[in-house]
């Protein structure tokens, strides 16, 4: 089964602050392929050669050049338009993203709101691979860290059946580690932080 791969040019001078993201995200498993860009001419060439639905994007750059930032945005409407935020921004600079979030914000909040541009089609068990009922309270317990025979005692099934839920997840998610499993949980609303 393909997966589907997520496309996202971070817009960001700060070499130091792409390299954070893309290492934090990055160690989570998640399916997403990162190109930099710090420059308009830059980030013109490269949403044009990719297939690229999220950029997530320095306010700091644009603030100058707000006419020529809403031609690119009307000319790419498919486009997802993330602020970066680490600094104060007027409201109508912020108004002009789809959505922003802080570089204090935890990394399960910055995938959600990457998350929410994705209608991957290539996924296609089970309804665009949406988990089944059982799946979701395998994913729920594995995700506050129980054994697959702690998981089988839980649910009264056998060791076998949670492993082949567990590769179902997987396959369906398109996530392979622990930790990646418990963000997607927690941005799919399955679990909270509490």
């Amino acid at each position: 089964m393909e997966k589907c791969r997520k496309n996202i040019i971070v817009f960001e001078p700060s070499k130091i602050l792409y390299e954070g993201l893309f290492t934090s995200i990055s160690k989570l498993g998640v399916d997403y392929t990162f190109y930099h860009s710090d420059n308009l001419n830059e980030l013109e060439i490269l949403y044009s050669k990719k297939e690229v639905a999220v950029i997530l994007i320095n306010p700091a750059i644009v603030q100058n050049k707000l006419n020529e930032f809403s031609k690119i945005k009307r000319q790419h409407p498919d486009i997802f338009w993330i602020g970066i935020i680490y600094s104060f921004y007027e409201n109508s600079i912020l108004k002009l993203f789809d959505d922003t979030f802080s570089i204090t914000d935890d990394i399960s909040i910055i995938i959600r709101k990457i998350n929410k541009t994705y209608n991957c089609n290539t996924v296609n068990n089970n309804e665009n691979g949406h988990l089944s009922e059982r799946e979701t309270d395998v994913l729920k317990w594995l995700a506050q860290g129980l054994s697959n025979k702690e998981i089988a005692d839980k649910l009264n099934l056998s060791i076998h059946t949670v492993n082949t839920h567990r590769k179902n997840i997987m396959d369906k998610t398109g996530v392979r580690s622990l930790a990646g499993l418990t963000i997607y949980a927690v941005s799919k609303g399955i679990i909270t932080l509490d």
